[in-house]
């Protein structure tokens, strides 16, 4: 099997980033974005995905850096899957986390669609506005061409429910882009081709 991994840069008036994505990696993270909180949120998904993430950014505000990173994390994984050749494609995870528990249900179908149900006590966590998780969420799936079901089914703190979001978005990419032994050089749709 070819090796599934890309790198993007992104350059623009308001950002630079620089991603290298490796769908077959050990969980392995390099991540400074200026945001600790989103940092940690970026590792959380390399360690539960069991996915290796070097990325950089640098940007004028927290919005353009967060939306930016999603960007690029969703062109790099899009490019490291290629045609979607054998992957299983859809999965989905429950995540406990104290008191809460979050769900992601998700399909590398080659449609980017979002449906996030998640509501926050704070305006921001950690410094970092709360309302960019959902914005992280919807302009990954954009690039990344995925269909991404995120819901928080219980929980009260706002830490909590973030990181539990994010640990249950890697395990469902994880399981999907998992190779099925039966199909193996199969694209897995009855269209037989995935947009990439």
């Amino acid at each position: 099997m070819a090796e599934r991994k890309a790198t993007v840069t992104r350059e623009t008036k308001e950002t630079s980033i620089k991603v290298e994505f490796n769908i077959d990696g050990k969980g392995q993270s390099e991540i400074t974005t200026g945001i600790r909180f989103f940092d940690h949120m970026l590792d959380q998904l390399a360690q539960h995905g069991i996915f290796d993430i070097k990325l950089s950014a640098t940007g004028s505000d927290q919005h353009h850096v967060v939306e930016d990173v999603a960007i690029s994390l969703g062109k790099a994984f899009n490019q490291a899957l290629e045609d979607k050749r054998g992957i299983v494609r859809m999965a989905h995870a429950v995540v406990p986390m104290d008191d809460t528990l979050a769900m992601v249900a998700l399909d590398i179908g080659g449609r980017g669609y979002t449906e996030f149900e998640a509501s926050f006590n704070n305006t921001s966590i950690e410094k970092m506005p709360s309302n960019l998780i959902r914005h992280f969420f919807v302009s990954l799936a954009a690039e990344a061409k995925i269909n991404i079901h995120a819901k928080i089914l219980s929980g009260v703190d706002d830490h909590h429910k973030a990181e539990a979001l994010f640990k249950a978005l890697a395990r469902a990419l994880d399981a999907a882009t998992r190779i099925d032994e039966r199909i193996t050089g199969r694209i897995p749709s009855t269209k037989d081709t995935i947009e990439s």
